[in-house]
């Protein structure tokens, strides 16, 4: 049996991070993985999902070479290629983080971990993995989650496809269903879309993306309009029947009426279900509610010693958010034996991005104007479209906008939404805005490149106050 300072139950970018951290601080660490080192979001997520859409984006740019004043014929897609490049980019980060694990001496065991005991002042917890008992001062939960199935529609793998299945298809689907219109549903929409497929989405609120801004809405819909997707939002699909050619979908409309369609393939994207059934939370005690693990702001659950980040707690279930809870508990866990020189403090969830890679992409930061509306702000917004950047524009990228939202009394930067070519990159200029909590005034008064996009963040700062220039 070994002693530890800190057990990681899972491995994904929130479980790795933490045990890394904690290395870092001197703690001795173990991390236990019982499939891939990185978890979904490197071997089935964020980053293949991502490689996928590159090589999309690729051949749709290809397709419109004419448009550049290039020459490209006898164009097509190997989608067995393109698989396969995505599964290379997923393993090269898997042996990325394995790696790190060495590099940090910290001991890793593969295999289905179970809590046994929490720790108490008269003994260290208990955490069981292939029949054996580690013991640790503190444990943290990393288990992340899983794609949420519908009741009648459970994935096979074969016609019915969870975003696990989406990734490694075996054949392109001639006639494509996605249920669901949030990051993963529309990023797979986006991808199959560009690769040939004939994709209709069916969202049950009355708009796409409905987490974001509802102007982003609006212009995703008409943007994937016009690429040839059916958007059919305010839907719902009742019914599914299988049969061995494709799928039927009885979808009932806005106007209440359902309407019978043939699909060959479904993607199922309609949330997750956070993996907590079978780690032993009842067994300590440890608060929950649907499986979702309660927590401070330093990741500590109702149960001493035993700590939660990521997917298993409140949202937003972001990988990026997950590492930062990581870093968070692995600091404030250093404290808790002993280390004077870490000071933690918890995360302001208002300063966490959010990013979707379907084309055009979209990404935003803090409140919506009409979120920020309901907060009771007086609001000032403003919004710059591409087609008035000239970088955009020569870019042959002039579709979209950026929309910035200040509280008109103290100039507070509130939020940030983008929908356009690489606003999964600028969007961190007003993360770190908010973080700093800029206001319009530090805005204004910076310096933007030329010619960049980025100088549309500047306008849209502008535009909030009556001075956009190039408008």
């Amino acid at each position: 049996m070994s002693d530890y300072d800190l057990i990681v139950l899972g491995s994904g970018p929130g479980g790795y991070v933490a045990a890394i951290r904690a290395a870092q601080l001197g703690l001795k660490t173990a991390i236990v993985e019982r499939e891939n080192l990185g978890g979904i979001c490197l071997n089935w997520g964020c980053i293949p999902t991502k490689a996928l859409l590159r090589s999309a984006e690729v051949f749709h740019q290809m397709k419109h070479a004419k448009d550049y004043g290039l020459v490209a014929e006898g164009i097509s897609a190997d989608l067995n290629a393109v698989v396969a490049r995505s599964r290379g980019v997923a393993k090269q980060l898997n042996q990325g983080v394995t790696h790190l694990m060495k590099k940090n001496k910290i001991t890793v065991f593969m295999g289905e971990g179970r809590l046994a005991a929490a720790p108490t002042a008269a003994g260290l917890g208990k955490l069981e993995v292939n029949g054996e008992t580690l013991t640790a001062k503190h444990i943290i939960i990393a288990t992340g989650a899983r794609a949420r199935d519908l009741p009648f529609a459970k994935a096979d793998g074969n016609r019915v496809w969870t975003y696990r299945h989406a990734m490694t298809p075996k054949e392109l689907p001639s006639k494509l269903l996605v249920i669901g219109s949030g990051a993963i549903g529309i990023e797979f929409a986006s991808f199959y879309n560009d690769m040939g497929s004939e994709v209709t989405v069916v969202e049950m609120m009355d708009r796409i993306v409905p987490v974001e801004d509802a102007d982003v809405s609006a212009f995703l819909e008409k943007a994937l309009k016009k690429q040839g997707m059916t958007i059919l939002t305010g839907a719902g699909v009742e019914k599914i029947d299988l049969s061995a050619t494709g799928i039927k979908a009885a979808i009932k409309g806005k106007d209440g009426k359902v309407v019978t369609s043939e699909f060959s393939h479904v993607i199922v994207a309609v949330g997750i279900a956070p993996n907590t059934e079978s780690i032993g939370l009842e067994t300590l005690g440890i608060k929950a509610e649907r499986g979702i693990i309660a927590i401070d702001g330093l990741g500590r659950t109702n149960v001493a010693g035993i700590w939660a980040i990521g997917d298993v707690t409140p949202g937003p279930w972001l990988a990026h958010k997950a590492s930062h809870e990581g870093v968070i508990a692995a600091e404030a866990i250093a404290q808790a034996l002993g280390n004077k020189d870490v000071h933690p403090h918890a995360m302001d969830k208002a300063n966490i991005p959010g990013c979707t890679y379907c084309h055009p992409q979209i990404a935003s930061v803090g409140l919506t104007e009409a979120k920020a509306k309901e907060a009771g702000y007086t609001v000032k917004a403003g919004t710059f479209p591409f087609i008035g950047n000239g970088k955009a524009i020569a870019l042959g990228e002039a579709e979209g906008f950026i929309k910035t939202v200040f509280d008109a009394k103290t100039g507070e930067l509130l939020g940030a939404h983008m929908i356009g070519a690489e606003v999964t990159e600028l969007i961190q200029g007003y993360v770190v805005g908010k973080t700093l909590e800029t206001t319009e005034a530090e805005l204004m008064a910076t310096v933007f490149p030329h010619p960049t996009l980025s100088e549309m963040m500047h306008e849209s700062v502008l535009a909030a106050y009556g001075r956009a220039i190039h408008i």
